[in-house]
C-alpha cells in the first residue's frame, strides 16, 4: 500500500518541528523567519494542519509551563514524522529539480 502524500503546509511543519518542539505560534514566527517572510502562517491555517498530522501520528502535542507561568501546548515529530518528512523532503527535492530543469532550459 502506497503511503498517501503530504501537503506542502505539512512539509512546512514537519521540517520545523524536526529542529525542536514548538509550540503553535512559536512555529508561525519560525516559518516567517525561515522564508524571509514569504510564508506567513495564520493560527487558522496551523492548527488544522497541526490536528491532522496528529490525526496521522506524524506529531504529538503535550503541555508545558514557560516561565511566564502559562501553560503552552507544544508539539514534537514522532518516529513516523520523521519518517514522513525524509521521504516527502526527497520527492520535494526531485519534483522542484525537475521544475528548475524546464525552467532554465532555452527554447528551441
Amino acid at each position: 500500500m502506497k503511503k498517501q502524500s503530504i501537503e506542502h503546509t505539512q512539509l512546512l511543519i514537519l521540517s520545523l518541528l524536526a529542529a525542536r518542539d514548538m509550540y503553535g505560534y512559536e512555529m508561525i514566527l519560525e516559518l516567517a523567519r525561515r522564508s524571509q517572510n514569504v510564508f506567513e502562517m495564520k493560527e487558522g491555517t496551523l492548527y488544522p494542519v497541526l490536528h491532522g498530522l496528529e490525526k496521522q501520528r506524524y506529531v504529538e502535542a503535550y503541555e508545558q509551563e514557560a516561565q511566564t507561568g502559562r501553560v503552552r501546548k507544544y508539539y514534537r515529530l514522532t518516529r513516523a514524522g520523521r519518517d514522513c518528512l525524509a521521504d516527502e523532503k526527497a520527492s520535494w527535492e526531485r519534483y522542484a529539480g525537475a521544475v528548475n530543469a524546464v525552467l532554465r532550459a532555452e527554447t528551441v
